[in-house]
């Protein structure tokens, strides 16, 4: 696994060191159409959402927040699931007053807490009449080896199991609210991935944070998978996809881990990487692009359907996790 870190490491530094050789020599024009090609896809979809709720978890920043800004201008409610409420206030404060929505509103949800997941929930069937989209977007990546209140691996924890229980606690309401959608936001980091049913946690084997992250990205997807599976004809329909290589906080444990190869992606970054608006623009069409119900269950990139890795075909392995999953979040009834 070493050598193989090492090596993605050497092909970052060839792309940065080639890009930064070259830039003073590209003209305008190349510069633009190179913008352009790292950009990728755009939601062209004009749908309004004046009536329809929609909860995005993680959305005081990063593409979340544009994800957030995008729902507002269309008119929806919006309510911003984030941890930390004072973040989450001030980037309701600035869509509020940008896009002239009111109805975007900030509720506390920490993924790393089955409870927090629970109480959201409450307060939200408690005081909300319909739910038209959830977009699970909160996610942390390639952090140091840590356990949820719950003892859970920290990465499987919010990226997955947090996400798995706040949609099945909120699918009755879903159901009520139909058409109505489901959009996890997973990761190419899929490929390669495997669940590692012996031992979610890595308490047997060296913890790795790729393997780890590659872990939680492709149970998103076979969450996604199996939620389709499920819901299939009750008018909800699920999709994950890939946003893209972005510059947000969600680097910030990968940069202080490899310090130099940090300070070598941040001159060329902005423009190697998707900016958040780039980046938020595949969430965007799988939460509101008109037609694509015949697409439940799919895998998108770039605003279009991709083929997910084998592994993220695994229709066996879905079922599976469901299962495990039911039984660690404490799914049942009565929940």
């Amino acid at each position: 696994m070493w050598k193989e870190l090492k090596k993605n490491q050497l092909v970052k530094y060839g792309a940065v060191t080639t890009v930064s050789t070259i830039m003073p020599f590209v003209s305008k024009p190349g510069y633009v159409l190179l913008r352009k090609w790292i950009a990728g896809g755009i939601c062209r979809s004009r749908a309004k959402l004046h009536g329809r709720t929609v909860v995005i978890t993680g959305a005081n920043t990063g593409i979340g927040k544009e994800t957030a800004w995008d729902m507002a201008m269309r008119g929806a409610r919006v309510i911003m699931a984030c941890r930390d409420l004072s973040r989450g206030e001030a980037a309701a404060t600035e869509i509020r007053s940008s896009t002239g929505n009111t109805n975007v509103v900030v509720q506390q949800l920490d993924l790393a807490s089955l409870g927090s997941v629970r109480q959201f929930a409450r307060e939200f069937i408690a005081t909300e009449t319909r739910l038209d989209i959830l977009i699970n977007n909160a996610g942390i990546m390639l952090c140091p080896k840590s356990f949820t209140v719950d003892g859970f691996e920290s990465q499987f924890a919010v990226n997955h199991l947090g996400h798995f229980l706040l949609t099945n606690l909120l699918l009755d309401m879903l159901k009520a609210s139909t058409p109505s959608r489901v959009v996890n936001v997973s990761s190419i980091a899929h490929q390669g991935g495997k669940i590692h049913f012996d031992d979610l946690n890595f308490d047997k084997k060296g913890y790795n944070s790729v393997i780890a992250y590659k872990q939680s990205k492709l149970a998103n997807l076979l969450f996604s998978r199996e939620l389709a599976r499920r819901t299939k004809g009750t008018g909800v329909t699920s999709y994950s996809l890939h946003p893209g290589v972005i510059r947000t906080e969600l680097w910030r444990h990968s940069q202080s881990k490899y310090p130099t190869l940090s300070s070598m992606l941040s001159a060329p970054a902005w423009l190697l990487m998707k900016t958040p608006r780039e980046g938020a623009q595949t969430t965007i069409y799988c939460a509101v692009t008109e037609g694509l119900e015949e697409k439940s269950g799919c895998y998108f990139s770039d605003c279009q359907v991709k083929e997910p890795a084998p592994e993220g075909r695994d229709d066996l392995a879905a079922l599976r996790l469901w299962g495990v999953s039911a039984g660690q979040v404490g799914l049942n009834k009565n929940n």
